[in-house]
């Protein structure tokens, strides 16, 4: 970049800051955040004490205070962030202006259009794809369009970018028509081997449970299994990838040290019996979703730490993500 040391970028929706941290590691630099959720922002803060938190509900940010981050940080390259699902959906079916969920959808695009930034990338769940969403998805593209953006989507595999978890997300880019030539394209999947349970948290594997070692290895206090989670099998081994870690304790998949469950029926597997079954710990989720090891997770409830880090996008999925960006701008200003 000709002006600026780093091109700049402002965060919505930040979470834990899983993009954010995948756009540092690209070059990039956040200068505002937004984070309504109250369990979530004292780990924002302390991981990124230098960046300006908004800690309101996006939906009632004026206008005129958006025109202000410009004025305070001079012209945005980027906004990234992801509004919760519901929002996508109901956005679509153009109910959303009506309904709360649907208004989070419209005001990220307000601060788009008001920021005019060089490129906007927005994150969510694989099932935007779905065929029951495809109206949906496709009004929300052309919302984007509209708002003067060259856009291109993909559904992402987070094993193909150095990320140990079978996790899937779509990523929406949209590069300014009246800067760039060309819309984005996604990067190819890496050609080196992936990333496995071992390589994440084969480190932890002998530490006693509530061990003061490492940061947050804290285990969920839920350690019954309901019928559907002993629907199938929830154990990876140590030379696979995980499965998805999701945002509810409850479902958080077993430790590798365990042998995989065995099938007794339909729809119906058990534990092996002389075996220690347990969930991932808070920190073994961390692990797993690529955030750095002296990355602090605070809460007081342990399931709040679940939530967070299985919503957060992976560090190292954003980071392949940010650095094609990150490219492409570089060339774009010569």
């Amino acid at each position: 970049m000709k002006s600026k040391s780093a091109p700049t970028i402002i965060s919505l929706f930040s979470g834990a800051g899983g993009l954010d941290l995948g756009f540092k590691k690209a070059g990039f630099k956040t200068v505002w955040a937004n984070e309504y959720d109250k369990t979530i922002t004292p780990t924002f803060k302390v991981n990124f004490p230098s960046i300006h938190l908004d800690e309101r509900s996006i939906v009632v940010i004026p206008d005129r205070e958006i025109e202000e981050i410009k004025t305070k940080y001079g012209p945005i390259d980027g906004v990234i962030g992801g509004p919760p699902c519901q929002s996508w959906s109901e956005a679509g079916a153009r109910r959303g202006i009506k309904d709360h969920r649907g208004q989070l959808f419209h005001d990220y695009v307000r601060f788009i259009k008001i920021l005019k930034p060089k490129f906007f990338l927005a994150e969510n769940v694989h099932g935007i794809m779905h065929s029951r969403n495809k109206e949906s998805f496709e009004n929300i593209k052309k919302m984007f369009k509209k708002a003067g953006y060259l856009v291109e989507a993909k559904l992402l595999k987070a094993s193909d970018f150095g990320v140990p978890q079978d996790r899937e997300r779509v990523f929406i880019i949209g590069y300014n028509e009246n800067i760039f030539d060309g819309a984005f394209k996604f990067p190819d999947p890496l050609s080196t081997p992936k990333a496995t349970l071992r390589d994440a948290i084969g480190y932890l594997s002998k530490i006693k449970i509530g061990s003061k070692k490492y940061f947050n290895h804290d285990l969920t206090p839920d350690q019954t299994f309901s019928p559907i989670y002993m629907s199938r099998n929830r154990v990876r081994a140590w030379d696979e990838q995980s499965f998805t870690i999701l945002a509810t304790d409850r479902h958080i998949p077993i430790h590798p040290s365990a042998p995989k469950m065995q099938k007794v029926g339909v729809d119906k597997m058990q534990f092996v019996s002389g075996h220690v079954y347990r969930r991932l710990t808070v920190r073994e989720c961390a692990d797993i979703q690529t955030f750095p090891r002296d990355f602090k997770f605070i809460y007081s409830n342990v399931r709040h730490g679940y939530k967070m880090i299985g919503n957060a996008v992976p560090v190292e999925l954003a980071y392949h993500v940010a650095k094609v960006i990150y490219r492409d701008l570089k060339n774009n200003n010569g």
